[in-house]
């Protein structure tokens, strides 16, 4: 089982769409995406749960990898996979 990946984004972010990009091409299928430029109540939520005021800001599971050069710095690692397929960072 793949585990969940939340993504919060903008409509205009080319990190959030580089991001997806390399999510997608390791196999993720489904990305919960929250529009922070449409809800303000979502904004807050992720800066809250993040500490972070930038987009994308990427949850694989429970696991907060942060934004778009962490997830590619996480992949150069080797620890994509693993963490995608559940199995922790």
């Amino acid at each position: 089982m793949s585990a969940k990946v939340l993504m919060y984004a903008t409509a205009v972010c080319p990190y959030c769409v580089r991001a997806e990009g390399l999510l997608r091409r390791k196999g993720v299928t489904e990305i919960e995406k929250v529009r922070i430029d449409l809800d303000a109540e979502r904004r807050d939520e992720m800066m809250a749960r993040t500490g972070r005021r930038t987009v994308p800001q990427i949850y694989i599971g429970d696991y907060h990898v942060g934004g778009c050069d962490d997830l590619f710095a996480l992949d150069h690692a080797g620890k994509l996979d693993p963490l995608l397929q559940g199995q922790g960072a």
